[in-house]
This record gives C-alpha cells, structure tokens and sequence, in this order.
C-alpha cells in the first residue's frame, strides 16, 4: 500500500531503491505516527471533518494499534511502503471507511515531520536524563576525592598539582555546558509542524493550535513553508548538539585511557571492566573506553555527514531527507551507550591516592614554592628566576602543601554551583508537561 499510488505499478527494482532501509527505521516513528494521528483526528472532529462516531472509532483503535506497538506486536508489511501507510491500512481494515479519512489535511510530509519532532524530543529526553545521571555521579566522585592531589599537565608535560575533585568536577561542568546546547536543540525540536501539509498549507480551515496543545509542544513552526524547510536543520541541530556531548564522552575516555597506562597509574578498575591480551597475560585493556572514544568521535562527524546530505537543497521535500534517518537514528542508540557504560565504569573507579609521593613529581610544586616567595614579599619575576635556577642546581625542594582556595580552586571546587547550574538548565526543558500531554492524548 501507498499513500500516493494510483493505478500505475511501480517497477520493482524502483520500489525498492526508494524505500531503503525505511521499512526498518519507521518502526522507530511507530508509536509517535500514531500520537500524531490521535491529535490530527481530533482536530478534524472539532472542523466537523470527523463524526463524533467516527472519531470514537478511529481513536480506540489508535490506542489499540499504540498498546500492540509498545509490546512488540506490530511491523510494517513488506507490501507497504512506510509507517503512516502501515497504520492507515490497519485502521481501514479494522473500523473500514472512517479509517480512510485521518489523512485529510495532511501531507505524507507533515506526517513524517511531526513523527521526527515527537521521536526527537524522546530521543532528547533519554540523554538528557541519563547525562543527569553521569553529571550526578561525576559530582559523587568529585566531592568523595576532593582531597586527592594528582598531577596537571600542560603539553603532556607536568606543570602543577591539580585534584580528582578537580578532574571529576570538570566534566561535570562540561555536561553543564553540553545540557545548555541539548536544550537549544530540544527548543527547536519542540515546535510543531502538523498541518503543513505538502508545505504550502491546506484549503481545510485547520486548527493547528489544538494540536500544538495535544501534542505538548511549546509553539508552531508558524509559516508552512518553514515547516518543510526545518526537514534537515533540526537534524542539523540536533546532531551538533549530540557532538558536543560526545566531544565531553571522548575527552573523558582518552583521559581514563591514559590514567590507566602503567607509566600513569592514577587509576585501575576490576579486572571484569576490562579485557586481556592473547598471549600477554599481565594485560588490563580499556577496550570499554577505547570504544566510547570512537564511537563518540563518530558521533562527532554527524553534523557534517547531515550537512552534506542537505547542502543546496532548494526549498520543498527532496527524496535526499529519507536518508537522514540512516544517519542519525543509530546515533541515538551509541550515544546512550556510552553514557550508560561510563556511567558503570566510572561507578567502579579506584583511586590512587599516593601518586605524588614518587619523586618525579617534585617540580609540581615549583609554583608554590615562587608563590609562597611573593606572599613574603618577593617580587614574581624575582622569585620565578631564583627558584628556576635552584630546579637546575638540583637544589629545589618541594614545598608539598597546596592552598587554592578561590572558586572552583582545589580547596574551593564550588561543586553546589555548579550543581545549581545543571538543574536550571534541566528544569528548562519541561519533560513534566510532554509526558502530561501524551499521556492525556492516550487516556
């Protein structure tokens, strides 16, 4: 079944070159194809399009095809061409003529519009509510071993001391500023586009606030040529927002990588978290975060495979979008992989605590030593030379004290604000008020 086909057969070798891999990925937009009708028909019903029976009719068995989807009881006919097919032709069979008439006032191009904003604001709320849960674990960690020194790098070379309240903190804060650019994704995302149709409008006196209300969404996508034109810039959007999260994911693996290295040492995890080698039997390999190291840097490459795909696309629909899905789609699923496994490593973490007692990491120190020579009174350029000279006389001698206390120093790690920040931002997205509005649309 096609929604558009008339009594021409279509060649069979272009039938399956068009579909793809459709069939498969729309299984995925199931459940949101059926929200989107169950608001649509609504709307029809208050224009007088629909019956009040007939929308009775159409509704209970929307709920009945969304429950069979939720339990795995649902799939897509080879015979049918994609999701919003699939589920008008289930409804015809089941409640016959009524069925036919939920597509009024729409286009196979706002069905699939609003299907990919309602599966992207679920896909959002998933990683948003486990990068809480990492950003809350981070917290733990940071403030469980703020008293821990550890040596900071610059140029991997080592400069000064720095703390695992330090290190576990920074990341936590980076997910601060990840969660602020997932919401501007989710803002765009959380603008409904049903009633578009084609992308030129409808001559049906539409009430495209209603849905906008049913569906939870916070406002329009107002001009319907825009809401075609968005087709491609919120995955654009979308997947840059995703890179910048896994850009934190990437960093944080290589660091654990390196940490692990015998010639580091800060930090070890249960030999059931990593992996050996076939013929060096003293191996610990960090395959986990090896893994999440390219898996996020894959990630980090979809913006530009989407920009690609879109580049110089005039406006209207274009066959090319189809393909977006192939891309971003699977990238839901790595990313929330590798927040769920670091999550499982990092909750298994062991801390060196005695790194800084081996002595090549005496000259950490050298900036507090010049520094505790300025609070004498030295001036810093005099203190600076005198204690150079004494580093290459051999005769330095480490002062190992460290009081940093200025905000979000090693004595001052300001983890509370920090803390506050990443609420505020995760409060803005409003999760509570979706959920509501489905699960009134499904009552």
């Amino acid at each position: 079944m096609k929604l558009w086909q008339k009594e021409t057969a279509v060649e069979q070798s272009v039938e399956k070159f068009t579909v793809g891999n459709d069939r498969d990925l729309d299984l995925d937009l199931a459940p949101f194809d059926v929200l989107g009708s169950l608001a649509h028909t609504k709307m029809l019903e208050s224009i007088g399009l629909l019956s009040k029976k007939e929308l009775g009719l159409i509704q209970d068995e929307l709920k009945n095809i969304y429950h069979e989807i939720e339990a795995g009881d649902f799939l897509i006919e080879e015979h049918v061409e994609d999701i919003h097919s699939q589920i008008e032709l289930l409804l015809t069979k089941r409640i016959g003529d009524a069925g036919k008439k939920i597509h009024s006032g729409r286009s196979r191009n706002d069905q699939v519009l609003v299907d990919l904003k309602l599966f992207f604001r679920s896909e959002i709320s998933q990683l948003v509510h486990e990068t809480k849960r990492l950003f809350e674990l981070l917290i733990n960690l940071s403030n469980q071993h703020k008293e821990v020194l550890m040596p900071g790098y610059t140029h991997l070379q080592i400069a000064m001391p720095s703390s695992f309240g330090l290190w576990f903190g920074a990341y936590a804060e980076s997910l601060v500023d990840d969660l602020e650019v997932i919401l501007s994704a989710w803002k765009v995302c959380n603008k409904n586009p049903l009633g578009s149709a084609a992308g030129y409008g409808s001559s049906f006196p539409l009430n495209r606030t209603l849905t906008t209300e049913l569906l939870g969404f916070e406002t329009l996508n107002y001009n319907v040529v825009y809401a075609q034109m968005g087709r491609g810039k919120t995955e654009r959007i979308l997947a840059q927002a995703m890179s910048v999260l896994a850009a934190t994911l990437a960093k944080l693996a290589m660091d654990a990588c390196l940490y692990m290295n015998q010639n580091f040492g800060f930090i070890s995890f249960p030999d059931k978290l990593t992996t050996g080698s076939s013929i060096m039997p003293h191996k610990k390999n960090p395959d986990v975060f090896e893994l999440i190291r390219s898996r996020c840097n894959k990630i980090q490459a979809l913006p530009n495979e989407i920009t690609l795909i879109t580049t110089n696309l005039p406006m209207g629909y274009h066959r090319d979008l189809q393909l977006l899905k192939e891309n971003l789609f699977p990238a839901f699923t790595s990313l929330n992989d590798c927040l769920q496994m670091m999550q499982l490593m990092l909750s298994n973490v062991r801390i060196n605590k005695n790194i800084l007692n081996d002595p090549k990491y005496d000259y950490l120190f050298s900036v507090e030593v010049v520094n505790n020579e300025v609070l004498k009174g030295v001036p810093f350029r005099e203190a600076y030379k005198a204690i150079g000279l004494n580093i290459e006389a051999g005769t330095f001698k480490p002062l190992k004290e460290v009081n940093h206390t200025h905000e979000g120093s090693i004595g001052n790690l300001q983890n509370g604000e920090i803390t506050n920040q990443f609420s505020k931002i995760f409060n803005a997205f409003g999760f509570t008020k979706v959920d509501k509005a489905l699960k009134d649309l499904l009552s």
